[in-house]
């Protein structure tokens, strides 16, 4: 009977330990993310109706003639399905550590962070 009562005791513990270090999800409020962020000569442009455009005026490119996307915001995850011209999408998963009125941070599973700053709406 010591037996078991340890065995019960010690299994507690670890279930109890395991708990307690599980990681809680972070949740961001995707009104936030609508509006113009800006890194260095990389723009994003995200409206409220899950729609987008991506722009780089180091290429010459301008708002106007900006990539369009779908993205959506669940929780920590930042999707972005970017449309090609030629036909076809391609999609692109972030995890956003970061999200405020004027600052968006987030890294893609390759280990590469972005950091923008908000600029417009």
């Amino acid at each position: 009977m010591k037996k078991t009562l340890r065995y019960l005791t010690m299994l507690t513990v670890v279930i109890l330990f395991a708990v307690s270090c599980t990681k809680e999800d972070t949740t961001y409020d995707q009104t936030l993310l609508t509006g113009k962020w800006q890194s260095g000569t990389l723009f994003y442009k995200y409206f409220a109706d899950g729609t987008g455009g991506t722009w780089d005026t180091s290429d010459n490119v301008t708002e106007a003639e900006a990539q369009a996307f779908t993205w959506t915001l669940v929780k920590d995850l930042l999707t972005q399905i970017h449309v090609l011209e030629i036909g076809g999408s391609v999609p692109k998963v972030y995890t956003v550590t970061e999200l405020t009125a004027t600052s968006l941070k987030y890294h893609d599973d390759f280990g590469v962070s972005f950091s923008f700053t908000k600029v417009g709406k």
